[in-house]
Protein backbone atom coordinates (compact mmCIF):
# COMPACT_ATOMS: atom_id res chain seq x y z
CA UNK A 1 0.00 0.00 0.00
CA UNK A 2 1.41 3.69 -0.90
CA UNK A 3 2.89 5.25 1.68
CA UNK A 4 3.43 9.41 2.62
CA UNK A 5 6.68 9.85 3.48
CA UNK A 6 8.04 13.48 4.38
CA UNK A 7 11.88 14.05 4.14
CA UNK A 8 14.35 17.27 5.49
CA UNK A 9 17.28 17.56 3.42
CA UNK A 10 15.69 16.20 0.23
CA UNK A 11 17.50 17.87 -2.17
CA UNK A 12 21.14 16.58 -0.72
CA UNK A 13 22.58 13.61 -2.26
CA UNK A 14 20.79 10.81 -0.46
CA UNK A 15 17.44 12.76 -0.25
CA UNK A 16 17.28 12.97 -4.31
CA UNK A 17 17.95 9.62 -4.58
CA UNK A 18 15.61 8.61 -2.02
CA UNK A 19 12.65 10.52 -3.32
CA UNK A 20 13.01 8.87 -6.99
CA UNK A 21 12.61 5.43 -5.33
CA UNK A 22 9.99 6.31 -3.71
CA UNK A 23 7.93 7.86 -6.15
CA UNK A 24 8.92 4.81 -8.44
CA UNK A 25 7.46 2.65 -5.98
CA UNK A 26 4.15 4.68 -5.77
CA UNK A 27 4.82 6.56 -2.13
CA UNK A 28 4.12 10.11 -2.36
CA UNK A 29 7.12 12.56 -1.32
CA UNK A 30 6.50 15.65 0.99
CA UNK A 31 9.38 17.98 1.23
CA UNK A 32 10.39 20.15 4.24
CA UNK A 33 12.25 23.02 3.17
CA UNK A 34 13.17 25.98 5.21
CA UNK A 35 11.35 29.32 4.76
CA UNK A 36 7.62 29.37 2.55
CA UNK A 37 6.55 25.97 0.84
CA UNK A 38 6.17 26.63 -2.71
CA UNK A 39 4.29 23.89 -3.61
CA UNK A 40 1.80 21.36 -2.63
CA UNK A 41 4.21 18.59 -2.00
CA UNK A 42 5.97 21.11 0.29
CA UNK A 43 6.09 21.91 4.00
CA UNK A 44 7.97 24.89 5.74
CA UNK A 45 10.47 23.79 8.76
CA UNK A 46 12.83 25.76 10.31
CA UNK A 47 15.42 24.09 12.20
CA UNK A 48 15.84 24.50 15.98
CA UNK A 49 12.40 25.72 15.87
CA UNK A 50 9.35 24.02 16.66
CA UNK A 51 7.75 22.02 14.35
CA UNK A 52 3.61 22.07 14.63
CA UNK A 53 2.75 18.34 15.00
CA UNK A 54 -0.17 18.99 12.94
CA UNK A 55 1.90 19.78 9.57
CA UNK A 56 2.88 15.84 9.92
CA UNK A 57 -1.12 14.93 9.62
CA UNK A 58 -1.42 12.30 7.40
CA UNK A 59 2.24 11.27 7.39
CA UNK A 60 3.24 7.69 7.75
CA UNK A 61 7.17 8.69 8.12
CA UNK A 62 9.48 11.25 8.02
CA UNK A 63 12.77 10.51 6.82
CA UNK A 64 15.57 13.29 8.42
CA UNK A 65 18.93 14.01 6.74
CA UNK A 66 18.78 17.93 6.92
CA UNK A 67 22.27 18.93 8.66
CA UNK A 68 24.95 21.05 8.19
CA UNK A 69 27.80 19.85 6.11
CA UNK A 70 30.58 18.02 8.38
CA UNK A 71 33.25 18.29 5.36
CA UNK A 72 34.29 21.92 5.96
CA UNK A 73 37.58 23.37 8.12
CA UNK A 74 36.09 22.97 11.68
CA UNK A 75 36.68 26.21 13.03
CA UNK A 76 34.83 26.71 16.43
CA UNK A 77 31.88 29.10 14.49
CA UNK A 78 31.61 25.55 12.10
CA UNK A 79 31.44 23.33 14.77
CA UNK A 80 28.52 25.29 16.25
CA UNK A 81 26.96 25.09 12.94
CA UNK A 82 27.51 21.40 12.65
CA UNK A 83 26.52 20.35 16.44
CA UNK A 84 23.32 23.11 16.84
CA UNK A 85 22.16 21.86 13.35
CA UNK A 86 21.80 18.11 14.04
CA UNK A 87 20.88 18.06 17.74
CA UNK A 88 18.53 21.03 17.21
CA UNK A 89 17.21 20.03 13.98
CA UNK A 90 16.30 16.64 15.20
CA UNK A 91 14.85 17.08 18.46
CA UNK A 92 12.11 19.79 16.78
CA UNK A 93 11.12 16.80 13.98
CA UNK A 94 11.54 14.26 17.15
CA UNK A 95 9.10 16.75 19.18
CA UNK A 96 6.63 17.11 15.91
CA UNK A 97 6.48 12.68 16.15
CA UNK A 98 5.86 12.82 19.76
CA UNK A 99 3.24 15.60 19.31
CA UNK A 100 1.44 14.16 16.14
CA UNK A 101 -2.27 12.20 17.00
CA UNK A 102 -0.97 9.47 14.58
CA UNK A 103 3.00 8.90 15.17
CA UNK A 104 5.19 8.44 11.94
CA UNK A 105 8.34 6.25 12.30
CA UNK A 106 11.47 8.36 12.41
CA UNK A 107 13.81 7.12 10.14
CA UNK A 108 17.22 9.57 11.34
CA UNK A 109 20.05 9.75 9.86
CA UNK A 110 23.35 9.44 11.97
CA UNK A 111 27.13 8.61 10.48
CA UNK A 112 30.00 5.91 11.54
CA UNK A 113 31.73 8.66 12.85
CA UNK A 114 30.02 7.50 16.02
CA UNK A 115 32.59 5.09 16.81
CA UNK A 116 35.73 7.38 16.85
CA UNK A 117 38.09 8.83 14.51
CA UNK A 118 40.09 6.04 14.41
CA UNK A 119 38.37 2.72 15.04
CA UNK A 120 41.25 -0.14 12.93
CA UNK A 121 38.95 -3.02 14.94
CA UNK A 122 35.93 -3.98 13.93
CA UNK A 123 33.16 -2.21 15.27
CA UNK A 124 29.49 -2.52 15.09
CA UNK A 125 26.20 -1.28 16.44
CA UNK A 126 26.78 -2.72 19.95
CA UNK A 127 30.07 -1.26 20.08
CA UNK A 128 30.79 1.65 22.40
CA UNK A 129 31.57 5.47 20.61
CA UNK A 130 34.13 7.21 20.26
CA UNK A 131 34.78 10.75 22.42
CA UNK A 132 35.85 13.00 19.95
CA UNK A 133 34.27 15.59 18.12
CA UNK A 134 32.54 13.63 15.36
CA UNK A 135 31.41 11.02 18.00
CA UNK A 136 30.26 13.31 20.17
CA UNK A 137 28.13 15.03 17.29
CA UNK A 138 26.75 11.88 16.11
CA UNK A 139 25.84 10.52 19.75
CA UNK A 140 23.71 14.23 20.42
CA UNK A 141 22.16 14.18 17.01
CA UNK A 142 20.96 10.30 18.16
CA UNK A 143 19.96 11.38 21.25
CA UNK A 144 17.78 14.09 19.78
CA UNK A 145 15.45 11.39 18.55
CA UNK A 146 14.69 10.71 22.27
CA UNK A 147 10.91 12.61 22.08
CA UNK A 148 10.08 10.65 19.31
CA UNK A 149 10.77 7.16 21.28
CA UNK A 150 9.19 7.93 24.61
CA UNK A 151 6.04 9.06 23.06
CA UNK A 152 6.01 4.98 21.28
CA UNK A 153 7.01 5.99 18.09
CA UNK A 154 9.42 3.63 16.47
CA UNK A 155 12.60 5.88 15.52
CA UNK A 156 15.56 4.26 13.43
CA UNK A 157 19.16 5.53 13.48
CA UNK A 158 20.89 4.79 10.42
CA UNK A 159 24.58 5.33 10.44
CA UNK A 160 25.94 6.09 7.32
CA UNK A 161 29.50 5.25 6.18
CA UNK A 162 30.74 7.07 2.94
CA UNK A 163 27.93 6.67 0.75
CA UNK A 164 29.54 6.18 -2.83
CA UNK A 165 27.81 7.92 -5.71
CA UNK A 166 28.82 10.01 -9.27
CA UNK A 167 26.25 12.73 -8.46
CA UNK A 168 27.58 14.45 -5.06
CA UNK A 169 29.78 13.31 -2.62
CA UNK A 170 33.02 11.68 -1.74
CA UNK A 171 33.14 10.12 -4.95
CA UNK A 172 32.20 12.82 -6.74
CA UNK A 173 35.51 15.17 -5.51
CA UNK A 174 37.97 12.11 -6.35
CA UNK A 175 37.18 11.39 -10.01
CA UNK A 176 38.58 14.63 -11.43
CA UNK A 177 41.86 14.20 -10.00
CA UNK A 178 42.36 10.37 -10.45
CA UNK A 179 40.72 10.42 -14.15
CA UNK A 180 43.60 12.64 -14.73
CA UNK A 181 46.00 10.11 -12.96
CA UNK A 182 46.54 12.47 -10.08
CA UNK A 183 45.33 10.36 -7.32
CA UNK A 184 46.57 8.68 -4.74
CA UNK A 185 46.35 7.70 -1.13
CA UNK A 186 45.53 9.80 1.42
CA UNK A 187 48.33 9.70 4.51
CA UNK A 188 49.99 6.33 4.70
CA UNK A 189 46.39 4.59 3.41
CA UNK A 190 46.02 2.42 6.25
CA UNK A 191 42.80 4.00 7.90
CA UNK A 192 39.53 2.03 7.62
CA UNK A 193 37.18 3.23 4.97
CA UNK A 194 33.89 2.22 5.49
CA UNK A 195 31.57 2.70 1.79
CA UNK A 196 28.96 2.05 0.68
CA UNK A 197 27.11 2.47 -2.44
CA UNK A 198 24.38 4.85 -3.06
CA UNK A 199 21.37 2.15 -4.45
CA UNK A 200 22.28 -0.10 -0.80
CA UNK A 201 22.05 2.78 1.28
CA UNK A 202 18.89 3.84 -0.46
CA UNK A 203 17.97 0.22 -0.10
CA UNK A 204 18.23 0.27 3.69
CA UNK A 205 16.54 3.69 4.27
CA UNK A 206 13.51 1.46 2.48
CA UNK A 207 13.71 -1.22 4.40
CA UNK A 208 13.47 1.34 7.67
CA UNK A 209 10.63 2.43 6.24
CA UNK A 210 8.87 -1.20 5.51
CA UNK A 211 10.17 -3.23 8.40
CA UNK A 212 7.84 -2.63 11.59
CA UNK A 213 10.68 -4.84 13.75
CA UNK A 214 13.81 -2.43 12.91
CA UNK A 215 15.05 0.44 15.14
CA UNK A 216 17.49 1.60 17.04
CA UNK A 217 20.86 2.13 15.22
CA UNK A 218 21.88 0.35 12.16
CA UNK A 219 24.88 0.87 9.96
CA UNK A 220 24.77 1.30 6.34
CA UNK A 221 28.36 0.02 4.80
CA UNK A 222 28.91 -2.76 2.80
CA UNK A 223 29.86 -6.02 3.95
CA UNK A 224 33.87 -5.80 2.63
CA UNK A 225 36.94 -4.22 4.88
CA UNK A 226 38.88 -1.54 2.99
CA UNK A 227 41.08 0.73 3.27
CA UNK A 228 42.21 3.95 1.97
CA UNK A 229 44.66 2.08 0.06
CA UNK A 230 42.99 -0.51 -1.17
CA UNK A 231 39.98 2.40 -2.37
CA UNK A 232 42.33 3.99 -4.34
CA UNK A 233 43.76 0.98 -6.31
CA UNK A 234 40.04 -0.06 -6.94
CA UNK A 235 39.26 3.46 -7.91
CA UNK A 236 42.20 3.79 -9.93
CA UNK A 237 41.87 -0.14 -11.86
CA UNK A 238 38.34 0.86 -12.80
CA UNK A 239 39.25 4.32 -14.32
CA UNK A 240 42.21 2.86 -15.78
CA UNK A 241 44.66 5.30 -14.59
CA UNK A 242 47.32 5.20 -12.54
CA UNK A 243 47.67 6.06 -8.41
CA UNK A 244 50.83 7.04 -7.89
CA UNK A 245 50.69 10.69 -6.28
CA UNK A 246 49.85 9.78 -2.39
CA UNK A 247 48.45 12.70 -0.65
CA UNK A 248 51.08 13.57 2.28
CA UNK A 249 49.41 13.88 6.00
CA UNK A 250 51.14 17.66 6.57
CA UNK A 251 48.98 18.83 3.99
CA UNK A 252 46.19 17.28 4.81
CA UNK A 253 46.22 19.07 8.10
CA UNK A 254 48.06 22.28 6.74
CA UNK A 255 44.62 22.57 4.25
CA UNK A 256 41.78 20.74 6.46
CA UNK A 257 43.03 21.15 9.77
CA UNK A 258 41.09 19.10 12.62
CA UNK A 259 38.46 17.82 9.85
CA UNK A 260 41.34 16.54 7.58
CA UNK A 261 42.99 14.66 10.30
CA UNK A 262 40.15 12.98 11.43
CA UNK A 263 37.84 12.40 8.78
CA UNK A 264 40.88 11.81 6.06
CA UNK A 265 43.96 10.46 7.81
CA UNK A 266 41.46 8.09 9.51
CA UNK A 267 38.37 5.50 9.29
CA UNK A 268 36.43 3.45 11.10
CA UNK A 269 36.46 -0.59 10.20
CA UNK A 270 32.72 -1.29 10.74
CA UNK A 271 30.57 -4.42 10.31
CA UNK A 272 27.14 -3.89 9.36
CA UNK A 273 26.17 -5.93 12.17
CA UNK A 274 21.91 -5.69 11.90
CA UNK A 275 21.61 -5.65 8.79
CA UNK A 276 23.85 -8.85 8.39
CA UNK A 277 21.80 -10.35 10.83
CA UNK A 278 19.01 -9.99 8.94
CA UNK A 279 19.70 -11.37 5.60
CA UNK A 280 20.41 -7.92 3.96
CA UNK A 281 21.14 -8.64 0.45
CA UNK A 282 23.58 -5.92 -0.22
CA UNK A 283 23.44 -5.38 -4.66
CA UNK A 284 27.25 -4.41 -4.30
CA UNK A 285 28.54 -6.22 -1.34
CA UNK A 286 32.41 -5.46 -2.85
CA UNK A 287 34.14 -2.28 -3.83
CA UNK A 288 34.99 -3.38 -7.08
CA UNK A 289 31.82 -4.24 -8.15
CA UNK A 290 30.18 -1.16 -6.54
CA UNK A 291 33.11 1.05 -8.48
CA UNK A 292 32.75 -0.86 -11.87
CA UNK A 293 29.00 0.33 -12.00
CA UNK A 294 29.68 3.65 -10.77
CA UNK A 295 32.46 4.85 -13.04
CA UNK A 296 33.72 1.63 -15.06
Amino acid sequence: MPKTIAITGASGLVGKALQEALKARGDQVIRFRRGQATAADERPWSPGERLDPSVLDGIDAVIHLAGEPISQRWTDAAKERILASREGGTRSIAEAVAGAAHKPTLVSASAVGIYGADRPDRVDESSAPGEDFLAQVCLAWESATEPAKVAGARVVNVRLGVVLATEGGALSQMLPPFKLGMGGRVGDGEQAFPWVHIDDAVKVFLLALDEPGLEGPVNVVAPEEVKNAGFTKALGEALGRWTLVPVPALGVKLIFGEMGEKLLLKGQNVRPGVLEARGFEFGFPQLKGALAELVG
